[in-house]
């Protein structure tokens, strides 16, 4: 239980990969506004409760492993993240707002996926094995009929 996280009610261990891209993928994020993106973002994921892992913050996208609480969706971590670096770089950079005029400094979507210790396959088996009832190949949802 060592990488588990614990909140008043729960006990959970929930780690996405999420990457998020630059309007029309202009590599805007040179050293000076990349380490102050990384900054923002340290900031946003402390006042969530989030937990990077690991993070890279490249040219034109960034990469960060994360744990999150269960009370947080991926949706409003995103929203948070993205719209809090959107304005503040674009307020303190002068420069970028040309480049990314409407105030949109990243793409519309972003990628998140789900991390774990264990792959799908185990957990299937795992679920598998529960049941102690003669195996019908068609059912992939069973009930124990105890």
């Amino acid at each position: 239980m060592q990488n588990y996280r614990k909140t008043s009610h729960s006990v959970y261990d929930i780690k996405y990969h999420v990457v998020c891209v630059t309007r029309y993928r202009k590599p805007a994020l040179n050293k000076d506004v990349g380490r102050r993106l990384r900054e923002l973002i340290r900031q946003v994921c402390e006042s969530m409760d989030i937990k990077i892992i690991k993070g890279h913050v490249s040219r034109d996208h960034v990469h960060i492993m994360m744990s999150v609480p269960p009370y947080i969706s991926v949706s409003e971590m995103m929203k948070r993240i993205k719209g809090r670096t959107s304005r503040k770089l674009l307020d303190e950079y002068k420069g970028m707002k040309k480049a990314f005029w409407g105030q949109h400094l990243w793409a519309r979507g972003y990628f998140a996926a789900t991390t774990g210790n264990v792959t799908d396959e185990v957990i299937m088996k795992y679920i598998e094995e529960q049941s102690k009832l003669e195996r019908d190949k068609n059912e992939d949802f069973k009930v124990n009929d105890e």
